[in-house]
């Protein structure tokens, strides 16, 4: 299962979450920051007023290990057994970023990562599709009206020499609940490609944000 680090953090900021990798596996740098991806600007000073956040990590083990993971790895050569992942999301009223971070990868190369609205399994398809803030009336979603890094949650990032990435989606709209259950790492950039591992997260949703009476 995961390392037991998950858990929902009242009153955290937002600059705590996105910055919150300074320290990575083994207390390793954080690689460099990546490109925001998404429509939401920061708050002033990189808080949102009220956020709440929740973080989870894990190691990646393959189909059928004998020590299972929340994190599952379907290409042993793109994405290592051992290799490491923690994804963090602050949520407030009407705001939600997602932070992802990766550590033995293999170096120097671009991936692509979503979240994905159903948890990880054996058989790579178990994650089902990626989130949509407006869903695509037409599944599976291929229509760039809807397959885009504004309305869904796009992490794509590029390792760097040591096999390290990061990437920071900011986005106006919050998760519905029960729908975003996992990130999803592609062998490709963009809106597509094969699924070479997966990671069940429990994201939050706004019945779980601040603001509720």
């Amino acid at each position: 299962m995961g390392a037991g680090t998950a858990g929902l953090l009242a009153g955290a900021a937002l600059a705590a979450l996105v910055t919150a990798a300074g320290t990575g596996a083994a207390g390793a740098p954080a690689p460099a920051a990546a490109p925001v991806m998404g429509g939401l600007v920061a708050a002033p000073g990189g808080e949102a007023p009220g956020a709440r956040w929740v973080r989870d990590e894990a190691r990646f083990a393959p189909v059928g290990a004998f020590v299972q993971s929340e994190a599952v790895t379907y290409d042993l050569d793109l994405l290592p057994a051992a290799a490491w992942i923690r994804v963090g999301q602050a949520v407030s009223r009407s705001e939600t970023t997602v932070v992802a971070e990766v550590r033995g990868l293999r170096p120097g190369r671009a991936y692509g990562a979503h979240v994905h609205t159903g948890v990880c399994g054996a058989d790579p398809q178990a994650a089902k599709g990626h989130y949509q803030h407006k869903m695509d009336p037409v599944q599976p979603s291929t229509d760039p009206a809807y397959v885009n890094p504004y309305n869904e949650v796009w992490l794509d990032f590029t390792t760097d020499a040591e096999g390290a990435g990061r990437a920071v989606a900011r986005h106006s709209w919050r998760f519905r609940p029960g729908e975003a259950a996992s990130v999803v790492i592609h062998d490709q950039q963009g809106g597509a490609g094969a699924r070479l591992g997966c990671f069940s997260v429990p994201f939050v949703s706004p019945e779980d944000a601040p603001g509720r009476s």
